[in-house]
């Protein structure tokens, strides 16, 4: 496993439709392992092919299920979806402080539906399915928008320089 380099705007790649991945083989999987190992070192809750420079339909995500106040947190879980695709949005929608790992210091207000079912496939090809909701199905629409080329920015109502007492929020929970 590797780090790899993060790209920014106005990188090419981060503009282009990722291709579907067909080949389940060892390169896969050590892209996989690389991004999830960049995806912890940058530090971010999720990480698309993209953003290291590859034109290919993976994601990878690490979130845990927020708890109330007083209660254990829950050890975040990782997620690889291969060839993801949204199936299913609510109508319900709300907005939400996003930020990105490939566009370092800014932040902006973007409204999302409030849960969605993902489909895609393991990261050894076998069919998957996901339903989220809130913070975790806000993460998976923002890796997949990353995937057909739109950004953050290109939807967000606002997007703005955090202030700096908040910026450590943004980094925890918006840094996708």
């Amino acid at each position: 496993m590797a780090v790899r380099q993060i790209v920014y705007l106005p990188d090419k790649v981060l503009r282009r439709k990722a291709r579907p991945i067909k080949d389940f083989g060892p390169d896969l999987q050590t892209l996989i392992d690389d991004m999830v190992e960049t995806m912890r070192d940058a530090p971010g809750v999720g990480l698309a092919a993209p953003q290291v420079g590859v034109s290919q339909r993976v994601i990878v995500i690490e979130y845990g299920e927020e708890t109330e106040e007083g209660e254990e947190p829950s050890p975040p879980k990782l997620y690889t979806i291969v060839n993801p695709e949204v199936a299913r949005r609510s109508e319900e929608t709300e907005m939400g402080v996003e930020g990105c790992l490939s566009i370092p210091g800014l932040v902006g207000d973007v409204e999302r539906a409030v849960s969605v079912t993902v489909k895609g496939q393991s990261r050894q090809g076998q069919a998957m399915k996901i339903k989220a909701e809130g913070w975790l199905a806000r993460i998976l629409q923002h890796e997949i928008d990353h995937l057909d080329g739109v950004l953050y920015p290109d939807i967000a109502e606002q997007v703005y320089q955090p202030v700096p007492e908040e910026e450590d929020e943004y980094v925890d929970e918006a840094n996708v």
